[in-house]
């Protein structure tokens, strides 16, 4: 083999060992281009190519890899390329080909005596049992096998990665105490740093989808943030969109729905090009924020684009059926789910929308069967939000057997669970349980507060038609509901939204590394100009920021002073990125996660509205201050999800 330009070479690897992935990438390509690489370079190049989100570079290299290997008659390596295959192409839905890849490694192992890699290929027979069959029995034997190897052979992420196979599978069985003391064990490991950054993604991978098809929302919200922090150490960004949609669905549970939305998105982004299933829950997530929302054609538009990546949009759009009127519809939708072979985790999604949707077409006795089965499952697999939705579901059908004192009851149980969960969304649809059984009770101050309570809730989240149906309900017990709830939780703020545009292509363009020194100068510089206008910052995601400030001209001069210091150093120093920036003052209400309401979805949707270097401002927020800084021609704007279009202007800053 040809030598290959050795600083260039050394300085790829290098890049690799910091995970510096665009960096190794772009030089492995060069010293490519210069000569043949080696079988194990080729392996970096497409381990760089993978984290960067190029799949099939990622292939192209694994199969000159392979080749090389079976050349130099070195079986073992060419079958651990062979499995990282078979996993690529069942990642972007080619399962014939990722099948025969996995029929490669067999025959080449075939004649090995016993080795890690056979260590490996039985813990990747384990997850195609697992997750392609559902074969419990088989993903047990195959993850004992895997773990005999790597203890044999002294392999902690063989070990590990087989230890958290048992215990997804001990789960699905029921057996969840034990498995998940497994699948704890095995994440602990992944995020102390003693696994490669690829199998520790995979192990917090599978560890998050075990607790999300429990609904134990606080592990994973636990786990989560023991990831990050692993990221953060090893300068890692995470999984190419994968993180996001798991960031995203944890910010839907939490309430922090603006910031989720922004995450699936994303995630949508990143995905379509690298791994088609996880593009697919991404979109459903984007359909179910959107629908609580009330936008029923983007609602629609997700569930469409989930269900043609092969995710089942139910039962999220069976509940869109259902809020649009159309209960035949909507319970041939759910009732067409339930009847797959489907394992207990996978239906406890689906039966509290059945419970929902046999209501409303007046089917008790469905409702009720689907209630029984959400309550024993819940009973089996034992999380909060599992005992909550069962609660709720039991409170559903007694309300309608008009058992009031039942009602209350299992409304209150729900109420309180899901309050531990800390799911607003859920907590306030539990109060408007509760209303109904006080109501029956007669005791209507109590139902009154319950309402109260739901609707401020409903608001704070931009739940625009449980909100509707809230204040509907108060007003037919002859109260008007004031939007925002009580004056202690209710405030005149000015919201900024800032955003790097076009971040992902920077990325790209000048590597992790690089990057992150931008998003630092970035963050400080940012944060700095808030702290001297006196703004608040509520939250940061990414490369955003979503600030409130109590005063519409400080609000206005801090957004100037952004623009101008980017300005300033772009003109210093030859770079920053380029920001835009949203400003809308409104009412709105405020908790522990910081401030909700309409008025701050407005506030995201107005920074969606500016180009980059752009501050734009609802025409309100201007109105009665005294500008300094021209502006333009106020524009009516119809933003997604607000009902009313809002007046627009574009502050020049430059003058």
């Amino acid at each position: 083999m040809t030598d290959v330009a050795p600083d260039t070479l050394e300085a790829a690897r290098e890049a690799l060992r910091r995970h510096a992935w665009r960096e190794g990438y772009e030089l492995l390509e060069r010293a490519d281009a210069e000569a043949p690489l080696s079988p194990e370079d080729l392996e970096g190049l497409a381990s760089a190519a993978w984290w960067t989100g190029r799949l099939e570079a990622c292939i192209a290299a694994r199969q000159r890899a392979f080749g090389a290997y079976v050349t130099l008659d070195d079986g073992r390596r060419a079958a651990m390329v062979a499995m990282a295959l078979a996993k690529d192409h069942y990642a972007k839905g080619a399962s014939p080909i990722g099948s025969a890849w996995v029929t490669r490694a067999e025959r080449l192992l075939a004649d090995e005596p016993e080795c890690v890699e056979r260590g490996y290929l039985e813990r990747l027979l384990s997850v195609i049992a697992f997750e392609g069959r559902g074969d419990l029995e088989a993903a047990l034997a195959h993850a004992q096998r895997a773990l005999d190897a790597g203890t044999q052979f002294g392999d902690r992420e063989l070990q590990a990665l087989a230890r958290q196979d048992q215990g997804r599978a001990l789960v699905a069985k029921g057996e969840v105490a034990e498995g998940m003391v497994l699948i704890d064990e095995a994440t602990a490991a992944a995020v102390s740093g003693e696994l490669s950054p690829y199998h520790t993604g995979v192990v917090y991978c599978n560890t998050i989808t075990a607790c999300k098809d429990l609904a134990d929302y606080r592990r994973a919200g636990d786990w989560t943030e023991a990831a990050k922090r692993w990221c953060d150490r090893q300068s890692i960004a995470g999984f190419p969109g994968m993180c996001r949609v798991y960031r995203a669905s944890i910010m839907v549970v939490q309430g922090a729905w603006p910031e989720a939305e922004l995450e699936a998105r994303r995630a949508c982004d990143e995905l379509m090009e690298f791994n088609l299933g996880y593009a697919a829950e991404a979109f459903y997530e984007l359909g179910e924020i959107r629908m609580r929302r009330g936008d029923v054609a983007a609602a629609q538009v997700a569930f469409n684009q989930a269900h043609e990546l092969g995710r089942d949009p139910q039962p999220g759009l069976a509940l869109l059926r259902l809020s649009e009127g159309k209960t035949d519809a909507a319970r041939a939708c759910i009732d067409s789910a339930l009847e797959e072979e489907v394992p207990p985790l996978h239906r406890v999604r689906l039966l509290p929308a059945q419970v929902e949707i046999a209501l409303a077409a007046g089917d008790v006795e469905a409702a009720r069967a689907a209630a029984d089965e959400l309550d024993a499952i819940s009973k089996t697999y034992g999380s909060e939000a599992l005992k909550a939705a069962a609660c709720c579901a039991r409170s559903r059908v007694a309300a309608e057997d008009g058992n009031a004192q039942l009602t209350i009851r299992s409304a209150r149980q729900g109420l309180r669970l899901w309050r531990d969960v800390g799911a607003p969304f859920e907590v306030a649809q539990a109060r408007m349980l509760l209303a109904s059984g006080n109501v029956a009770e007669g005791n209507v101050e109590s139902a009154i507060l319950e309402l109260q309570a739901a609707a401020s809730a409903f608001e704070r989240l931009g739940a625009v038609p449980d909100a509707r149906r809230a204040r509907a309900r108060l007003e037919a017990l002859g109260v008007a509901h004031t939007v925002g709830g009580t004056a202690e939780s209710h405030f005149a703020r000015t919201f900024m939204f800032t955003d790097i545009v076009g971040s992902t292509e920077l990325v790209a363009a000048i590597g992790d590394d690089a990057w992150a020194d931008v998003l630092a100068w970035h963050d400080n510089t940012l944060r700095s100009l808030f702290d001297a206008h006196g703004g608040e910052e509520i939250h940061h995601a990414g490369d955003g920021f979503f600030v409130a400030l109590t005063d519409p001209a400080a609000a206005v001069e801090c957004a100037v002073a952004v623009q101008r210091a980017l300005h300033d150093h772009r003109r210093a120093h030859g770079f920053a990125p380029s920001v835009r920036i949203g400003l809308h003052a409104a009412d709105a209400t405020r908790d522990t996660s910081g401030y909700q309401g309409k008025g701050v979805h407005e506030a995201a949707r107005i920074a969606a509205q500016a180009e980059a270097a752009e501050i734009v401002a609802s025409a309100k927020t201007l109105a009665g201050i005294t500008l300094r800084f021209p502006t333009s021609v106020a524009r009516s704007v119809a933003l997604r999800s607000i009902s009313d279009p809002i007046e627009l202007v574009t502050i020049d800053w430059r003058s």
